[in-house]
């Protein structure tokens, strides 16, 4: 199963010059609990900006993919150079977690979507691609302090 994981502000933003543009503990903790010893796919600048973050601890992850067109060596991950061969090959419960290229790139192949609304507007640069919600069922949904969790599962055609 493929899953994805991000939060975004009402217009759409998720991030702001390689890092988050909000700092919510619950969509924190339901991040790490949703991604805690999974096997996680992200992008190059995702990758750079989470090892800012744990910066003497190892991420929190079963397993990591970077994805980068170019020719790269991470000492704790597994270099994914061509995402679509990725995902018509691994037979892996795969996490998504950005950024905006790996998301966007990964959308046709997403099962499930785990987005965290937040319901107010913030300042950033980067915004969630465009994609059509109606393929998907939502299936779960909690209101919290300012930030929704939904849980969408892809319609079967």
């Amino acid at each position: 199963m493929i899953s994805m994981i991000w939060a975004m502000d009402e217009n759409w933003l998720i991030g702001k010059d390689n890092l988050l543009p909000w700092h919510y503990p619950k969509d924190l903790a339901y991040f790490k609990s949703h991604t805690k010893d999974y096997a996680v796919l992200m992008g190059d600048m995702t990758y750079q900006s989470l090892k800012s973050y744990y910066i003497k601890k190892p991420l929190p992850f079963k397993k990591i993919y970077v994805a980068n067109i170019n020719d790269a060596i991470y000492p704790d991950a597994v270099h994914i150079k061509d995402v679509h061969s990725f995902f018509e090959s691994t037979e892996e419960d795969i996490m998504i977690i950005g950024g905006k290229t790996i998301y966007q790139l990964s959308l046709p192949y997403a099962d499930r979507l785990y987005i965290t609304y937040i319901l107010k507007s913030h300042e950033g640069n980067v915004y969630f691609p465009k994609f059509d919600l109606s393929l998907f069922n939502l299936n779960e949904y909690q209101t919290e302090d300012g930030l929704i969790f939904a849980v969408y599962e892809r319609k079967l055609l």
